[in-house]
C-alpha cells in the first residue's frame, strides 16, 4: 500500500540529526529521498557503536528509507550533477549556513529556474537577514543562546545542557512541517517556494510559550517564566523503593488525591483550592506531594492513582524503555535485518495513516550505494558515470 507522500521525491543535502530526521520521516510516509553526501559521508556514519565503517549507530537511527549518493560538490562536475537530480525532485534540502550555500551555489533561484514547482527549504543556525546569520549552530549552542540551558539552572548550580540534542530535534519537526505545509501549498497554487527554518528562533518560539508570561503584556504583567516549572520542588518523587512522576492536574484530581491521602479538608485549603492557587503556591504544593509519596511504595501508589485516574508514571531508563509493556504491545521496537550490519534495532514511524501507512521499505545506505542508479535516473549514460567515478566526483562502495 503507497505511503503519503508516495511519487514526492526529496534530494537532502543535510547532515548531522537536524536535517537528516526530517528527510527519514518523509522516507517514512513513502517518499523517495535521495541523500547527497560528500566523499566523506554525513559526520553521523562514524558516531557510536558500529560494525562496519560508516554505518555507526547515530547514522542508522535518522537515515533509513534512503538512497546515497556522493557528489563532490567543490567540482564543477558535481555541481553540475545535482542540479540535474533537483530538477527531477519534488523538494530540495540543505543545512548549510547562507554564505557556504552561496560559495557553493546553492541558491534557490538556480534551482528553479528549471524547475518552478520545486520546495526549496534550507535550515541553519539564525535567520539570514540578522546579525548572527553566517554564525556557526550545533546543539549545545542553541541551547545556550535560545535560554535552555539557563533553565537548568532550576535544577542545578549554573546553567547546564538538557541530555538530549533538543535543538536539532525540535527543529526537525519545524522542517518536517515546513516542507508538508509547501507541499499542500503547491498542490493549490502549482508553484514552489523559499523557506527558511532556524535553529535559534525554534528554540525561543518553543521556550517562550509558557515563559514570556509577564512579557506577553506591554507594559509587563508580572516577570517572565512560569513559576510551576521553574520549581526546585518539580521532580520525580521519591517513593518507598523507588521514584513516580506524578502529576495531579484538575481539581477533580486534587480532590481525590486529598481523599487518597487521608486529608480530604485540603480541598478547601486556599492555597490548594484552584488551578491558579496550585501554580501561585507552587512550593507548597510540591512540598506537600513529595512529603506524601514518600510514604507508600511505587507498586502501592501506581494502584491507587491509576484507580482515581490521576497521572502517573514510574520513571524509566534507558534500558527500561528496551523492555517498556507500551511500547512492545504496540510493536514500537523494530528489529530488522540489514543486508552489511545483520540485524539492527530501530524505532517503529511514530505516528500512524490508517489509510496509507508509513512504513520501513529501505535500510540505511552504505556511503555512496546508489550514486550509479541515481545518475542514470538524471539522464546520465554508463560511459559518462564512469567518467564521474575515475574523476572521483562521485563513489560507489567497494
Amino acid at each position: 500500500m503507497p505511503g503519503t507522500l508516495d511519487g514526492i521525491r526529496i534530494v537532502d543535502l543535510t547532515t548531522v540529526i537536524l536535517g537528516p530526521w526530517a528527510s527519514q520521516t518523509l522516507g517514512d510516509m513513502g517518499a523517495d529521498v535521495i541523500k547527497i553526501e560528500t566523499p566523506q559521508g554525513d559526520v553521523t556514519r562514524n558516531m557510536g557503536p558500529r560494525k562496519n565503517p560508516g554505518m555507526g549507530a547515530v547514522f542508522l537511527s535518522t537515515n533509513r528509507n534512503k538512497r546515497s549518493i556522493v557528489l563532490d560538490l567543490r567540482t564543477r562536475e558535481g555541481k553540475d550533477a545535482l542540479l540535474k537530480i533537483v530538477d527531477t525532485a519534488d523538494v530540495f534540502m540543505h543545512n548549510m549556513r547562507p554564505k557556504v550555500a552561496k560559495k557553493l551555489e546553492l541558491s534557490f533561484e538556480r534551482f528553479t529556474a528549471n524547475n518552478p514547482k520545486l520546495v526549496y527549504c534550507a535550515a541553519y543556525g539564525f535567520r539570514a537577514d540578522g546579525p548572527r546569520a553566517n554564525d556557526p549552530a550545533y546543539d549545545d549552542i542553541i541551547q545556550a543562546a535560545s535560554g535552555i540551558a539557563s533553565l537548568q539552572q532550576v535544577v542545578s548550580d549554573q546553567p547546564r545542557f538538557v541530555p538530549t540534542i533538543v535543538a536539532d530535534k525540535t527543529t526537525s519537526y519545524n522542517l518536517l512541517a515546513a516542507v508538508l505545509a509547501a507541499l499542500v501549498c503547491r498542490e493549490r497554487n502549482g508553484k514552489g517556494q523559499s523557506i527558511e527554518v532556524p535553529m535559534f528562533e525554534s528554540l525561543v518560539d518553543n521556550v517562550m510559550i509558557e515563559h514570556l508570561y509577564g512579557a506577553a503584556f506591554e507594559p509587563r504583567e508580572g516577570q517572565m517564566g512560569y513559576a510551576r516549572l521553574l520549581n526546585t520542588g518539580r521532580r520525580p518523587y521519591a517513593t518507598k523503593d523507588g521514584f513516580l512522576a506524578v502529576l495531579p492536574y484538575s481539581d477533580e484530581n486534587w480532590r481525590r488525591m486529598f481523599e487518597i491521602a487521608g486529608q480530604p479538608g485540603l480541598k478547601d485549603d486556599p492555597r490548594f483550592s484552584s488551578q491558579s492557587a496550585r501554580v501561585d503556591n507552587a512550593q507548597e504544593v510540591y512540598d506537600w506531594l513529595g512529603e506524601i509519596i514518600a510514604t507508600r511504595t511505587t507498586a502501592e501508589w501506581k494502584v491507587a492513582l491509576n484507580e482515581a485516574a490521576i497521572p502517573v508514571t514510574a520513571v524509566n531508563s534507558l534500558e527500561d524503555l528496551l523492555d517498556d509493556e507500551q511500547l512492545k504491545a504496540t510493536g514500537f521496537w523494530r528489529l530488522e535485518e540489514h543486508p552489511s550490519e545483520g540485524p539492527i534495532r530501530m524505532t517503529d514511524p511514530p505516528i500512524r495513516f490508517k489509510q496509507n501507512p508509513s512504513t520501513i521499505r529501505k535500510m540505511q545506505p552504505q556511503l555512496g550505494q546508489h550514486s550509479r542508479e541515481i545518475l542514470i535516473e538524471a539522464g546520465y549514460s554508463e560511459n559518462e558515470i564512469n567518467n564521474l567515478l575515475e574523476a572521483k566526483v562521485i563513489t560507489e562502495p567497494y
